[in-house]
């Protein structure tokens, strides 16, 4: 494919949240081989490339943004980058609010999620 285009992830979500089986399963596909929090993240950075449909919009304090691809910051954050017009903005993946329906591969974010607060 041209360009920064991807192809569907295999599971689609379709805006029922996941169970907390699924979600143990998939920190642990994300995690599997990684050595401390650093080496983690980075797995969860890679799913979220690979399965997450962007661009996608949702809103921010009552603003519509385009979430155009997800970024690992240099302090191992990782952010949303969040468009409007010429704006940008990098928002933490833990902070982002999701559309209703969220986009294909969304559940990658919940286990995110779930995985940063137990850590």
């Amino acid at each position: 494919m041209a360009g920064n285009e991807k192809t569907p992830p295999k599971r689609k979500s379709h805006g029922k949240p996941p169970s907390s089986a699924r979600l143990d399963r998939m920190i642990a596909e994300a995690v599997v081989d990684a050595y401390g929090e650093s080496e983690q993240m980075v797995g969860f950075y890679t799913m979220l490339e690979d399965n997450l449909v962007v661009p996608f919009d949702t809103e921010i304090l009552g603003v519509q943004v385009t979430v155009e691809r997800i970024d690992m910051t240099e302090y191992e954050q990782i952010v949303a980058v969040c468009t409007r017009g010429k704006l940008r903005q990098r928002v933490p993946l833990l902070d982002l609010p999701l559309p209703d329906p969220p986009p294909a591969g969304a559940e990658w974010i919940d286990a995110y999620r779930r995985w940063a607060r137990g850590k």
